[in-house]
């Protein structure tokens, strides 16, 4: 019984607090919520990275790494929190508006497809979006990470400032045309960060890792699903009558595609040991991507998948 009133009180700050109910994203009142801001966002982002890069390089001669201490472990419990909360405010936002929405779809598609297919004419407000514009937020914080790679490895990784500015601007646009898709990929993606940031947390203050690549098996089992929702949109767009925000998710699908491109391209690179001439660098880079050794900590280096 004590179980109940916590169940109840996690339901009302999730999903049933009057300001997620009354959300509208607006570019008068919703912080971060026009193009300027996005836009600007995203070149200082570009341009601090590269400013540190060759300012270490002109500084610190010595290839040494800049000592961080604590500091990545509590990014990495704070992302996989912030993440889990999002992912359970959207699983519950969701729920409750299916409920109380159903009646009006219930006969042209079931709760599945209206996950991956929201009805034409919707507008950007109530629960779902809410938790929309909290996961667009967050993507600012997760752009910390390509700071500390800078920091600690003394590289910067093209993959990392493309990745981290591609996926902002497709939650962007989730949010401006209230795209199709967004909430099975919100669910599926602040999921996977659950798990590989508490993993980086696990492997941060010394606990021993898994012997296999848990960040990069969690990056293609991600990727994997978001070309599978993909796909589902597209089937009941043309079988279902039409997904609202179909035009908008043309251009993700691209930024998707390239994406993944880019990831694979990375993938062969670093993590299957590949050199220019199509050799295996081998020792610890192979051991890495094969998850064929079990040494302490080696899970929370970089190499252990570079970025989400």
């Amino acid at each position: 019984m004590s179980g109940q009133p916590l169940i109840q009180t996690l339901t009302f700050w999730l999903s049933e607090h009057p300001s997620i109910v009354g959300f509208r994203w607006s570019h008068a009142h919703s912080w971060g919520s026009t193009w300027s801001f996005l836009f600007t966002a995203i070149a200082v982002y570009l341009t601090l990275s590269l400013l540190l890069h060759f300012t270490l390089l002109l500084v610190n001669r010595s290839g040494r790494p800049v000592p961080l201490g604590p500091i990545p472990a509590f990014h990495s419990l704070a992302m996989a929190l912030i993440s889990f909360t999002i992912f359970a405010g959207i699983t519950l936002s969701s729920a409750a508006e299916i409920r109380e929405t159903r009646w009006f779809w219930r006969r042209s598609k079931t709760p599945f497809q209206w996950l991956l297919c929201f009805p034409l004419g919707t507008r950007p407000s109530g629960r779902v979006f809410f938790w929309s514009y909290m996961y667009y937020l967050s993507r600012f914080p997760h752009m910390l990470r390509t700071f500390f790679t800078i920091l600690r490895r003394r590289k910067l990784v093209p993959f990392q400032l493309f990745n981290h500015s591609i996926l902002t601007v497709i939650s962007f646009l989730w949010l401006e045309f209230s795209q199709s898709i967004q909430v099975l990929a919100i669910l599926l993606t602040t999921l996977v960060y659950s798990v590989v940031y508490g993993y980086r947390f696990w492997t941060a203050v010394g606990l021993p890792s898994a012997c296999f690549p848990v960040v990069v098996n969690c990056q293609i089992a991600l990727l994997g699903c978001n070309v599978a929702c993909h796909v589902g949109v597209l089937m009941l767009h043309f079988m279902r009558g039409g997904c609202n925000g179909i035009g908008v998710w043309v251009f993700n699908s691209v930024l998707n595609g390239v994406i993944l491109l880019a990831f694979l391209n990375f993938y062969v690179k670093i993590h299957l040991g590949f050199d220019k001439k199509g050799r295996t660098r081998g020792g610890e880079v192979k051991s890495v991507a094969g998850g064929g050794s079990c040494s302490p900590g080696l899970g929370g280096k970089e190499r252990n998948g570079k970025e989400l």
